[in-house]
């Protein structure tokens, strides 16, 4: 059981990262002070953005219950 949600949060965990990194900039970040900030209309987003988002929350409640599930087997088999 535990190998089953470790396997699960290295998976969902490489996910986040890729998901993160495919987010479009919002701006007002690192890059902005540095002269990257070149933003244009940050009101509407895409029908691809809302997904992205919504996956990556799905994913992210995912990862969560993960590492949730894995504290509590640990703690009741004293691992």
């Amino acid at each position: 059981m535990i190998t089953l949600f470790t396997i699960l949060l290295v998976i969902t965990s490489a996910l986040l990262i890729l998901l993160v990194l495919l987010h479009k900039g919002r701006g007002g970040g690192l890059s902005d002070m540095f002269g990257g900030g070149m933003t244009s209309s940050l009101g509407g987003s895409s029908i691809a953005e809302r997904n992205l988002d919504r996956f990556t929350i799905g994913i992210g409640v995912i990862w969560f219950a993960c590492i949730l599930a894995l504290g509590l087997i640990m703690a009741y088999q004293g691992v």
